[in-house]
């Protein structure tokens, strides 16, 4: 009998082990939609604002080594979701030489036989995929997985039933790693083979129904746009674009100009909520229209212009670019896109992607689940292009930003409290300075440290003292 138990006692033990190893190597939370479906959530009901880089070609273009580099760096700057292409073309080759499909068919893809040890190389283009998806898990971020490029289906690479075929091992591959996220499309228009996508979104939800699914669409489109009711689409996503006010020549097209918290002021009152926000504005260091190099370069105030717009504006979250970055521009590459001037990992270190993580920093701040846009806080109207005042506020907190340090006036009495503290927060460094207690009532005009001029940004921040 007690050979019995301990025959038992040790098989217990031997699966609770494994159990813990597994789950230690796992490590991490797949990602919900919260309660109100406005925001991201972990399983612990923890809150989670999205801020995403744009490493395209991510997979295609570095080494391991280059990948560990940049996966860090992103980490150390509060990037917590990586946005990746899994295939950029059917052609697909990585850095070792590895092609990723037998005769670019999708639904072929090419494997060997075997597990490659940690240390060796991969056998094939999906061992290095694996290998970067759990780099990335062991950082604790999320992969938010383009599975084909829009581009090769819209020219007619990749037929419905390839896709089912594809979206089902593709699910099958990687549904046990937490930290996934499917972004279907990309830089499409979802009545570009509007079949297709719906059979990828479809599948993958179907085969993998514990990752959320969402679509990136075309530039100044929204997925709600494309598929409003489908039931495997968790989120929306839009893309603001990278064109500037002066390029904006159709109405029809570029209906919102680059003012993108207008697709939140949508997608926001569509039924059902789902949490939305911008996947890809204008990348610093990116030629305004993408492809004329003799205009403007967006820059860091750009980027923060677009992030504090939108999230202010009720976005779950937001992802940063960087033209060098995105592509993984190296000294190997015969040609580079887009102007770009810089080699990636020069480009890690920009304003822009520095000053992200002061957003994620403040909204995290307060309570993050109850935060509602309210542009009722700015007396006289919000104003137009740069000089928008954006605002959203809590139950006992406001957050007002202004690109133009620019002087404007707030309707108090919006938020809990007879008298509150107001503060300027600093978007290019976090810094935040007491302007003084107030009371709660009436109209009261602020006006921002330094003079008027595109890119004196500031954070008027309001909290409720009693």
């Amino acid at each position: 009998m007690q050979q019995v138990f301990r025959n038992k006692f040790f098989l217990f033990l031997f699966f609770f082990l494994a159990f813990g190893l597994c789950a230690s190597a796992q490590g991490g939370k797949r990602l919900l939609i919260s309660p109100n479906h406005r925001f991201f959530t972990d399983e612990k009901g923890a809150p989670f604002f999205w801020l995403g880089d744009t490493g395209w070609l991510l997979f295609s273009k570095l080494t391991r080594d280059e990948a560990e580099t940049y996966l860090e760096d992103r980490r150390k700057k509060g990037f917590n979701v990586i946005q990746a292409m899994v295939l950029h073309t059917v052609a697909a080759v990585n850095v070792y030489g590895d092609s990723a499909l037998v005769n670019k068919n999708v639904a072929t893809p090419l494997t060997t036989a075997g597990k490659a040890s940690a240390n060796a190389m991969q056998y094939d283009y999906w061992d290095h995929v694996d290998y970067i998806i759990d780099l990335a898990a062991k950082k604790g971020m999320y992969m938010a997985l383009v599975p084909v490029w829009g581009s090769n289906v819209k020219a007619g690479f990749v037929s419905t039933e390839q896709a089912g075929i594809y979206a089902k091992w593709l699910a099958n591959r990687y549904k046990s790693r937490w930290n996934i996220v499917w972004l279907n499309g990309g830089d499409i228009r979802g009545t570009d083979s509007a079949a297709t996508w719906k059979v990828l979104g479809s599948t993958l939800k179907a085969a993998d129904p514990a990752h959320l699914v969402s679509f990136h669409p075309f530039g100044r489109t929204s997925s709600s746009e494309y598929f409003p009711q489908e039931p495997w689409m968790d989120f929306n996503m839009f893309q603001s674009g990278h064109r500037s006010y002066d390029l904006d020549t159709s109405a029809k097209e570029h209906r919102y100009g680059p003012d993108n918290y207008r697709f939140l002021q949508v997608d926001y009152n569509l039924a059902p909520t789902k949490p939305s926000f911008d996947g890809e504005p204008s990348y610093e260091l990116i030629p305004h229209g993408l492809h004329d190099t003799t205009k403007p370069y967006w820059q860091a105030a750009d980027v923060r212009r677009y992030a504090w717009w939108s999230v202010f504006a009720g976005g779950a979250g937001h992802t940063y670019g960087h033209n060098s970055v995105m592509q993984m521009h190296k000294p190997s590459d015969k040609e580079t896109a887009y102007g770009s001037k810089k080699y990636w990992y020069d480009a890690l270190n920009d304003s822009g992607a520095r000053q992200m993580i002061y957003l994620k920093n403040l909204v995290l701040s307060k309570p993050f689940f109850e935060r509602v846009p309210d542009q009722s806080l700015v007396a006289g109207g919000q104003g137009d292009k740069y000089n928008y005042i954006a605002a959203t506020r809590g139950k006992r907190y406001a957050f007002l930003y202004d690109y133009t340090g620019r002087k404007f006036e707030v309707v108090m009495g919006k938020i809990e409290g007879a008298n509150v503290l107001a503060s300027w927060y600093n978007p290019t460094n976090g810094n935040k300075k007491s302007i003084g207690r107030f009371a709660n009532k009436g109209i009261r005009s602020f006006d921002p440290p330094g003079g008027e001029k595109e890119g004196n940004d500031w954070v008027l921040i309001l909290e409720s003292l009693n």
